[in-house]
């Protein structure tokens, strides 16, 4: 495992990937760290679709208007959901677990990306959890957090400088 320090600060949402295939070694881990990630009350609702079809990967990058092109190139994706009658926690708990994931990927020197699903929508007013559950499957009764889009960057990929903004911190006594 790398520096936990060097892997905050050089993680990034990564949105150009290369057609290199990523491993199942690295899949597996990716997955087993979302599957061992903290959940409120230990509940362990999530649920994960992984899918690297190419034909499903081009579907996906079309569910919503704006921001989600850069699953048609990656090199597979993940699909995070809940039944929220099991899970008052769902949000939060799929939170975890996909950004859990993420630092994975990065650990295992890949790049990641969020889409946002959750309340998202197409111009002609169809949810975006209606087209994902379309595609891959998810249960009638799972909302659908967010797809997350991993693979190798593409070489030159920009990342965006960032540095903590101390301003957003306050000390309370």
């Amino acid at each position: 495992m790398s520096n936990f320090e060097h892997l905050i600060r050089n993680r990034y949402s990564c949105r150009q990937f290369s057609d290199s295939e990523v491993s199942s070694d690295k899949v597996q881990l990716i997955l087993e760290s979302a599957l061992l990630s903290p959940t409120a009350k230990n509940s362990r609702q999530w649920q994960f679709y992984v899918t690297d079809n190419r034909l499903l990967m081009t579907q996906l990058a079309d569910v919503k208007e704006h921001g989600a092109s850069f699953l048609r190139d990656a090199g597979f994706a993940v699909v995070v959901a809940c039944d929220p009658k099991n899970d008052e926690c769902w949000i939060e708990d799929c939170s975890i677990a996909a950004i859990t994931m993420q630092y994975q990927a990065s650990d295992l020197g890949l790049g990641s990306c969020w889409c946002e699903i959750r309340d998202r929508y197409l111009s002609d007013g169809t949810s975006a959890e209606d087209a994902v559950r379309g595609i891959v499957g998810v249960g009638e009764n799972e909302r659908i957090l967010c797809v997350i889009a991993f693979g190798h960057a593409k070489s030159g990929e920009t990342k965006h400088s960032r540095e903590a903004d101390w301003q957003k911190v306050k000390i309370v006594d």
